[in-house]
């Protein structure tokens, strides 16, 4: 796992920071050989612009819902989350009769009162797509990429989660073989919440570790 633990910090907090944004990234090298590889296969016959369209399509289909989903069900379920902390997929799959297949790894990171974790991916913009959809632009951003990493009480704050200085912030870098998903705190008072209200607390960010959820 690679991860990156932050207590103390001496950066200089008095300069301001540009906040996290929703910006456009230039068109890089690799967007550039994708395409260029999708063009190949396609004229070789190997895979059609039709089918490739339709894996967009399922892709884009799929929304935080099922993460939500799980994560409210290890709030009101321990033997589930113990299970679902030791072998993700096969707890998913078990308890929500799916099929997911990867031959990726996923990690699932437990907020505590003690530790807050949040996930970045430095090289590009790996991400389980497969429990929270696609990711949002600001992950993929250069920004967010370079700052969290070095700075995540910054970051984090900019996003509107002020954390205590006691409180350990755990950065976790995915790679090509390793996606996290984080389990975050289940508020207070949430003690007679039915299982749809509490899912409606968790958020596509709650799970990438840049919000914690709260009552309205």
């Amino acid at each position: 796992m690679h991860n990156h633990d932050h207590h103390d910090h001496d950066h200089d907090h008095d300069h301001d920071h540009t906040p996290i944004t929703e910006t456009d990234e230039p068109l890089t090298e690799a967007r550039v050989l994708e395409q260029a590889l999708r063009e190949l296969l396609d004229e070789k016959g190997v895979i059609t612009a039709a089918q490739i369209a339709r894996q967009i399509d399922i892709q884009d289909s799929k929304t935080p819902a099922l993460g939500a989903k799980v994560v409210a069900k290890a709030w009101t379920d321990p033997q589930f989350k113990q299970r679902l902390l030791k072998d993700p997929l096969k707890a998913i799959n078990e308890d929500f009769g799916l099929q997911i297949s990867t031959p990726l790894e996923l990690v699932v990171l437990e907020n505590t009162a003690d530790v807050h974790n949040v996930v970045v991916c430095t090289l590009c913009s790996c991400y389980p797509r497969m429990l929270l959809g696609i990711p949002p632009a600001w992950y993929k951003s250069t920004d967010y990429r370079s700052r969290v990493v070095v700075e995540p009480r910054a970051v984090l704050k900019e996003f509107g989660v002020e954390l205590s200085e006691q409180m350990q912030v755990r950065v976790s870098d995915s790679t090509a073989d390793i996606r996290y998903l984080v389990l975050p705190m289940r508020p207070p008072g949430t003690e007679n919440m039915t299982l749809d209200e509490l899912e409606a607390l968790v958020t596509r960010d709650t799970m990438i570790g840049t919000a914690v959820p709260v009552l309205e």
